[in-house]
């Protein structure tokens, strides 16, 4: 596969061609997400829970074997018969080291990663490596393994060293593979003062390009790939990357094209809302990357017409001002992917107890509602606006803040161990079966929204 990098506001393969990187994000895989796969809180949180249940042997079956299973040679052929050239490969930090033994590279945790890309580029597919969850947490958030909703990694410069040497590591082994497309070192960072972002991808750019500096470097904005603000100049070969969550598709109930939450939105304003989150790469001249967008399909039929027309507007969006994209996310229980586990899965139907509990108290953020929790909400909500008029918690302000404290931790903690105890009574072959309820030929694909793609990247 042809070398890609930066030619002033294009990426290039070694011909000078343009090339538009377009495809999707493998979430739920190295990074296992609450609402892509099915458990509440961290994943961590569950990971220890369901290790107390099943024991080593058969913790180490189901996670080995989903990790196998996830994504495989069915699932690379999928993609490339969309178009799809490029695959955005989220992975947590602890693939690759423990906490109780920092800066001691685990070699095991390359294992899966080697074979995706290898796998990919059999294809013709790009990976691009994304660390989606670091040490002590970039961010306030489920998606960084956060249990406590304080992002610790800008605060404590430990965690900014190992990831600086967790980068070389990664740096060191993929140099000479073109297979990879480039390196994104930290996904959706969210560093509140602002003042520690910027020095440390200095740093950081540095490090990385002592060893390898060749890759393109896709780099996420502030308060999660959307603040550009404090960075005030591109490096060499890099692309600042934006991500594009449109309202509408990740609030529920929403209506596309109509009013969500007081605001109306429509195809002008999806346009409006890329070209203000894209501004700084236009400005300095630089690629367009889209690193994360995308709706989720859950609600009634009305929302679910509009996801996928929100959808629709936004590709088109991307075409005609000439962005490389990925699409979040590729596999998950039925939110958001292009391909999901069948409802009557083994899997599924096992943890279905846990998993109708956790919609119905809105545990996840993503797709999860507050309908059934406001009675608890709507009281705090209406005390905080009194007693502190001005609160303004970073990085979405007092409700969104209430919702992670409530939601998605005081009510998502004790949810982890009866999800855990879903598994009770499983040996390592149970676990191992269960696991492959997540291989390709065992799960349903969304086609309307294949075939939404394809059209799309049918396109030159």
């Amino acid at each position: 596969m042809d070398w890609i990098r930066v030619d002033g506001d294009r990426l290039v393969d070694e011909a000078g061609r343009t090339v538009l990187l377009r495809g999707v994000g493998l979430g739920g895989w190295m990074t296992m997400e609450n609402f892509i796969t099915g458990h509440p809180a961290t994943e961590s949180q569950m990971r220890r829970a369901t290790r107390r249940v099943l024991g080593d042997e058969a913790y180490e079956a189901f996670f080995e074997t989903f990790l196998t299973e996830f994504f495989a040679d069915a699932d690379a052929a999928h993609l490339a018969s969309l178009g799809v050239n490029a695959v955005r490969v989220p992975f947590s930090y602890f693939h690759l080291e423990d906490d109780d033994a920092p800066f001691v590279i685990k070699e095991e945790g390359f294992r899966h990663l080697d074979r995706v890309v290898r796998t990919l580029a059999a294809h013709g597919i790009y990976a691009i490596l994304d660390l989606h969850a670091a040490p002590g947490w970039q961010n306030q958030h489920w998606h960084s393994d956060n249990p406590n909703g304080w992002a610790s990694f800008w605060r404590h410069p430990h965690f900014q060293d190992r990831v600086v040497h967790l980068w070389e590591a990664i740096a060191d082994r993929y140099r000479d593979e073109p297979a990879v497309a480039g390196y994104n070192p930290l996904n959706e960072p969210s560093d509140h003062t602002g003042e520690v972002i910027g020095p440390f991808y200095t740093r950081l750019e540095a490090a990385i390009r002592r060893i390898d500096p060749r890759h393109v470097l896709f780099l996420d904005g502030n308060r999660y790939s959307t603040d550009f603000s404090m960075f005030d100049r591109p490096f060499d070969n890099a692309v600042w990357t934006a991500h594009d969550y449109a309202l509408p598709g990740i609030a529920n109930p929403s209506r596309y094209p109509g009013e969500t939450r007081g605001k109306h939105f429509d195809a002008a304003v999806v346009e409006q809302t890329y070209l203000a989150r894209t501004e700084v790469m236009r400005r300095t001249g630089t690629p367009v990357w889209v690193g994360e967008f995308g709706p989720t399909y859950v609600g009634d039929a009305e929302r679910v017409e509009g996801a996928y027309r929100l959808l629709d507007d936004q590709l088109d969006v991307y075409r005609r001002h000439g962005a490389s994209w990925s699409l979040w996310t590729y596999k998950d229980i039925g939110a958001q992917g292009l391909v999901t586990v069948d409802p009557a899965s083994p899997y599924l139907e096992r943890i279905r107890p846990a998993l109708e509990k956790k919609e119905r108290l809105g545990a996840d953020s993503w797709g999860g509602s507050e309908a059934h929790t406001r009675h608890v909400l709507e009281p705090v909500e209406q005390l905080l606006a009194t007693e502190f008029p001005d609160f303004d918690p970073y990085p979405w302000g007092a409700k969104p803040w209430l919702n992670v404290l409530v939601r998605h931790i005081l009510l998502a903690e004790p949810l982890v161990d009866e999800f855990a105890a879903t598994f009770r009574g499983l040996d390592a072959d149970g676990a191992a079966e269960l696991a492959r309820s997540f291989a390709f030929d065992r799960c349903v694909e969304r086609t309307r929204l294949s075939a939404l793609l394809r059209r799309h990247l049918a396109h030159d």
